[in-house]
């Protein structure tokens, strides 16, 4: 069940004065990634395919996911009324694809296909309540918000799942682990990148990886400050069985922080080099 509509979101308020048009090309990538949640769930459930209690759960998780794309979508709209919300995602959704039907996680394991999930939702959670708070346009603080939170008790159902499966698999420490941070660094694949193209660039731009993933990272990463990478990192520990407050997350959230300051200064660099030949659309993930 939702835990809002959008409807109840309050679209007269919205003031163009208060726009930073720093982030309207982060909002349009995200509400094509967002609004793919429908394939993500058809995922899931082919995986989770003996497991009724999940397979109804990620029908729900994907309901909302699909409504954090639609109202990021009516925002962009709003914020470029020159863009066709429905068009981008179809160039999306065409040239970006997941195996709806895998027999088996990609993860190797069940545990390991729920910590992926907690990962993905930390990082929109974090990600979501920066915007937000970094925003002077009301409408979308208003929808960040209610994203974030959303986002925060997937994180929490993915979670329990996860403690379910833990307790048959019994996957071990480090290779809980290995899931999680390479799911982490899955950050920069495809899949935001080519959201951003179809998002931001004309139609018959070539496809370049290095050039949308700068344009989205260089944008997106000045929105972060410590308390984001802080909270986060409590929830990446909670997630592979580590306390999610005390020395080693604290030293972990400030080597994060460095980490991502060097990230943003490549970046950064990435935005003001000339532009490089395109390639072609990306393979089916």
């Amino acid at each position: 069940m939702k835990h809002w509509r959008i409807e109840q979101v309050a679209w007269d308020s919205f003031d163009p004065s208060r726009l930073d048009p720093e982030i309207i090309p982060l909002v349009k990538a995200a509400a094509m990634v967002e609004r793919n949640g429908d394939d993500y769930a058809l995922y899931l459930q082919s995986v989770f395919h003996d497991d009724p209690d999940f397979h109804q759960a990620a029908g729900h998780w994907a309901e909302e996911e699909v409504q954090h794309g639609d109202a990021l979508g009516k925002w962009a709209m709003l914020a470029d009324p020159g863009w066709d919300f429905e068009e981008a995602f179809a160039r999306y959704r065409a040239g970006y694809k997941i195996d709806v039907k895998a027999d088996a996680s990609i993860r190797g394991s069940r545990t390991g296909e729920l910590i992926a999930r907690c990962m993905v939702e930390t990082g929109t959670s974090s990600y979501y309540t920066a915007l937000g708070e970094a925003t002077e346009e009301p409408v979308l603080k208003e929808v960040c918000r209610l994203i974030a939170a959303d986002e925060y008790r997937h994180f929490k159902l993915f979670y329990d799942h996860m403690r379910r499966y833990l307790a048959r698999e019994n996957l071990s420490f480090p290779r809980r682990l290995k899931v999680a941070a390479g799911r982490i660094g899955e950050s920069e694949d495809d899949e935001l990148a080519f959201a951003f193209h179809c998002g931001n660039e004309p139609v018959g731009t070539p496809y370049d990886h290095d050039r949308c993933i700068a344009g989205y990272m260089g944008r997106a990463m000045n929105y972060y400050r410590y308390r984001h990478i802080e909270r986060g990192m409590g929830m990446v520990f909670k997630s592979i069985g580590l306390q999610p407050r005390g020395r080693m997350s604290a030293l972990a959230a400030k080597g994060a922080w460095r980490l991502l300051t060097w990230r943003r200064g490549r970046y950064a660099a990435a935005l003001r080099r000339p532009p490089q030949p395109g390639h072609a659309a990306p393979a089916a993930a």
